[in-house]
């Protein structure tokens, strides 16, 4: 080997050596690339079961994390937060049926308790046995009702603003749900992306749901809805998921929820006018594998958005990693 290929060899390993050392700072392993709207749509796989083609996204090894989003919403809710978990688990997360990019048939149950079975479907084509569940709003209702019918297959849950008992849905989501069953609730979703001063509005889901309407960005608004009104199949299906929530699917399973022995963590914002932190008591009561609650100052329906440090944080001490 000629002493100059020798050297332009060394410089290249010392260079990736270098590089790989500053991506493994403080001891861990090298940081994936971030989860953008392109990365995420990138990612984005489907995997057939009784109930459609289900999209998800998947990113890291090890043990299944599944992250449930909440509605009008879908997978890439929990972008920051698989980035942050992602060496520690195989971060899972699906569109529910009806929402984002899952293709189901016109004829398909939307309900609550249908979105629970093709999460047991979905994990038994990705031969995965038990979870780590973290949810949020609506996701919270089927990550409790999943637990309660499938409890083997939950190791742990951390469980974010979302229905609890009686509240679910809560009352002021009545309104919306009349002009679901009425076939409109699709045309606040289109103006949405038609209007963004209206989507940061406290009329909107960004001035209503984020501490900082900033952080209801575009690419965020035009993720999460454009799937929902990109044909009158899609516009049906929303209306049809949000309907589906009334009547309560909860409260039936109290029982079953005084069972649960899975460590359970809320984590609650406590300006959410949806979901009080009265619903995280609840629950600390209730669960015999509660391991308490954490308050969010100031943290609305949607903080989990913002906040994926703190839902790393406390993923990483429920999981004990």
């Amino acid at each position: 080997m000629k002493r100059r290929d020798f050297l332009s060899i060394c410089a290249t390993a010392a260079g990736a050596a270098a590089l790989s050392a500053c991506g493994r700072a403080g001891g861990g392993p090298v940081a994936p690339a971030p989860l953008d709207a392109a990365a995420f749509q990138a990612s984005r796989r489907f995997v057939a079961t009784p109930f459609g083609r289900i999209a998800y996204v998947e990113r890291g090894n090890g043990p299944a994390a599944l992250f449930l989003h909440g509605f009008p919403m879908n997978g890439f809710q929990w972008r920051a937060s698989i980035e942050r978990l992602s060496r520690y688990r195989r971060c899972l997360a699906p569109d529910f049926i009806g929402l984002g990019y899952t293709e189901a048939s016109e004829q398909q149950d939307l309900s609550p308790q249908a979105q629970t079975d093709m999460l047991a479907a979905f994990l038994d084509r990705l031969s995965v046995p038990a979870v780590d569940l973290i949810a949020n709003d609506s996701g919270g209702t089927i990550a409790q009702l999943f637990v309660a019918k499938y409890p083997a297959r939950v190791r742990t849950m951390l469980l974010t603003n979302c229905d609890v008992h009686e509240n679910s849905p809560p009352a002021q989501m009545h309104n919306s749900i009349e002009k679901a069953r009425a076939g409109r609730y699709d045309q606040k979703m289109e103006r949405h992306l038609t209007d963004r001063v209206y989507a940061r509005s406290p009329q909107g889901i960004g001035g209503s749901a984020y501490i900082d309407p900033a952080h209801f960005t575009d690419e965020a608004i035009e993720y999460y809805f454009k799937p929902l009104v990109a044909s009158p199949i899609r516009r049906t299906q929303l209306n049809r998921h949000l309907a589906a929530f009334e009547p309560n699917p909860l409260v039936a399973i109290e029982p079953a929820l005084r069972r649960c022995t899975a460590p359970t963590r809320m984590v609650w914002g406590t300006a959410d006018q949806l979901f009080p932190v009265t619903w995280a008591e609840w629950l600390d009561r209730a669960l015999p594998g509660t391991r308490g609650i954490r308050r969010v100052d100031a943290g609305k329906l949607f903080w989990p958005e913002e906040m994926p440090d703190i839902v790393a944080e406390e993923a990483r001490a429920l999981w004990g990693v």
